[in-house]
């Protein structure tokens, strides 16, 4: 009988076989999935290019079996940029946190976009800088704690909770913006479509288009996995609800 059972999934190649090292309840190890299933449904996993921000995004080296390589701090938009250029064939995307994307990048950021280089941006909020120490991020919720606003952000003293989709939405350029999560089976399925969506926007030279996940953080947020999830849901996406700001065919 098991001769005639027809095999219906398979691990992506994209990642190595190994397991990894991210905390219990991260997601990060979902998107790496993710990623790399939608660059093997269109046949590119030969052509996928990372550039990787620091931190946990930066431990994907560790994983990914495709062409990879990490840029300083912040500055994966413009090193995205370069490859694309230098290399036009190559599947290029970006695969950033929070802090790494929107803090100390958000100039490379917004001016990728603006341009509307023909790249795809991973964008992974989960509110809070990981494994650099659980500062407070440009995402950090009002009233949610981290190390460098131990008695949670403040308004007044730190400003509000950034949306980094809704700014964007603002540019002429982009092509493509999305803010989604991998919470359930279903917004998994949704993700991975986002990404494949994306990447064939890349592949037809549309420009740029980038996909924000809305993920968790168990260790920084102080939380349990199942903990955790109801706080990404709870909170999480009430600041930041999911959908499409543009989809542009």
């Amino acid at each position: 009988m098991a001769e005639d059972m027809k095999k219906v999934y398979a691990r992506t190649k994209a990642v190595k076989e190994s397991g990894n090292s991210f905390c219990p309840g991260c997601m990060h190890s979902t998107v790496h999935k993710l990623i790399g299933e939608a660059a093997e449904e269109l046949g590119m996993l030969d052509k996928l290019v990372r550039v990787e921000g620091v931190g946990c995004c930066g431990l994907g080296q560790l994983y990914v079996t495709h062409d990879w390589l990490i840029a300083a701090h912040g500055r994966a938009g413009a090193v995205a940029t370069g490859v694309k250029r230098s290399s036009p064939d190559s599947l290029v995307y970006t695969y950033q946190g929070d802090g790494d994307l929107a803090a100390i990048g958000l100039a490379e950021t917004m001016s990728a976009a603006n341009r509307g280089e023909n790249i795809t941006v991973i964008f992974v909020n989960n509110g809070i800088y990981g494994m650099t120490g659980g500062q407070m991020a440009p995402t950090t919720l009002i009233g949610m704690k981290a190390t460098t606003a131990p008695a949670g952000r403040n308004a007044e003293e730190h400003g509000y909770p950034m949306h980094v989709s809704e700014i964007l939405n603002q540019l002429t350029a982009p092509k493509m913006i999305v803010r989604t999560a991998v919470d359930t089976p279903q917004n998994v399925m949704k993700t991975r479509k986002y990404i494949k969506k994306a990447f064939q926007n890349q592949i037809e030279g549309k420009g740029y288009s980038i996909v924000e996940i809305v993920t968790s953080c168990p260790t920084n947020w102080g939380l349990g996995p199942i903990e955790s999830l109801d706080f990404l849901r709870e909170k999480m996406f009430a600041e930041y609800p999911l959908g499409e700001f543009r989809m542009n065919d």
